[in-house]
């Protein structure tokens, strides 16, 4: 509070102009943000973005099949299960392998009683030869029927083999390690040697993009690409999250309904459905375009504005964010709302 005793004295002179300066610089909107930085608006040359919609794809795709002709007895996977390779899906039985598994070891202990005999047979055949009461032509007789039994019995056993790979291949394994597609059979089904049981695809996903036959020019392998948020939403402009940067893999030589097939390499596709859509922008040449450093724009009342450097506001509308050029800052391009040359203060 003044004290009514002390009398008033009006400043003038410098300390007069140094307190009117400091209460303008307090009363003049962004002056403080212009100490901090200035930004001048610039045209550049940026990529043109073309939007076009991706397809997850699995790079190869592998079939389980069955490999004896029988009756689906068990049945272990569904569609969207991830296998290794190896696992068995299925379990296919033929009944005719297991009756004739049966008749063959009968077969067996039959033949190995005759040979039993036949051994004994033979014994006895030398033994009389050697005492010179047996001729040489049934000791001859004896070692041929023997040696005959011996050959039906080792046959009969590779026959057994066959029939036990055969009962063993009614196991149907996975290929490769993957995710089920789809599941061709149900249990109780009768299937073909070589008919399909299941659809693998392997963990290796790619984005197949369709480019139209103007644009094929543009895109080569080893490019960026930016995709967006998964659902078909997000893109540069709509500000929505992104599933990130993609690369492009491998560019297709033959046109296929006027378009240009590529395939785009991007982190994080395992979760998704094959034959999911996503949005995915491919540069197609370049356009000039007005850019502003990425921090001079805020949002006020809910629209987009900047600070001049004369302390006005102004309403800009924003387009996508740019990336940093080489030894450069990123940058946001303005739509409208400024001009080449105009000098914002960071707000």
């Amino acid at each position: 509070m003044t004290d009514p005793t002390v009398p008033f004295r009006p400043l003038s002179g410098a300390p007069a102009l140094a307190l009117l300066m400091a209460l303008a610089l307090a009363l003049v909107p962004g002056h403080a943000a212009a100490a901090e930085g200035r930004a001048t608006v610039e045209r550049r040359d940026v990529d043109d973005l073309k939007a076009v919609f991706a397809t997850v794809e699995s790079v190869r795709q592998a079939t389980a099949r069955a490999r004896i002709t029988g009756t689906v007895r068990a049945l272990d996977v569904v569609e969207g299960d991830r296998v290794e390779g190896g696992r068995v899906l299925a379990t296919v039985e033929d009944p005719k392998l297991t009756l004739q598994l049966t008749a063959l070891d009968a077969r067996l202990r039959s033949l190995d009683a005759q040979r039993r005999q036949a051994e004994v047979e033979m014994e006895r055949a030398r033994s009389l030869r050697a005492s010179g009461t047996g001729s040489q032509a049934r000791l001859d007789d004896a070692q041929t029927a023997l040696d005959v039994l011996v050959a039906q019995v080792a046959a009969a056993q590779a026959e057994r083999s066959v029939l036990e790979q055969q009962l063993a291949e009614g196991a149907v394994p996975a290929p490769s390690d993957g995710r089920v597609l789809a599941v061709k059979v149900v249990e109780g089904s009768v299937v073909m040697a070589g008919e399909p049981v299941a659809v693998i695809a392997t963990d290796r996903y790619v984005l197949r993009l369709h480019l139209p036959e103007r644009h094929a020019r543009f895109i080569r392998a080893g490019d960026a690409v930016l995709v967006g948020a998964r659902g078909l939403g997000g893109g540069p402009d709509g500000g929505a999250e992104h599933l990130g940067a993609g690369t492009v893999h491998r560019v297709y030589p033959e046109l296929e309904r006027g378009s240009v097939v590529a395939d785009v390499e991007v982190a994080g596709l395992g979760d998704y459905f094959v034959g999911e859509r996503v949005r995915v922008f491919v540069a197609t040449g370049t356009r000039p375009a007005l850019v502003l450093p990425e921090g001079y724009v805020e949002r006020r009342f809910g629209l987009e504005m900047v600070t001049l450097d004369d302390g006005t506001r102004t309403v800009v509308q924003t387009g996508r964010a740019l990336p940093a050029t080489p030894g450069g800052v990123g940058g946001v391009e303005i739509l409208s709302g400024l001009r080449p040359g105009d000098v914002v203060v960071r707000p």
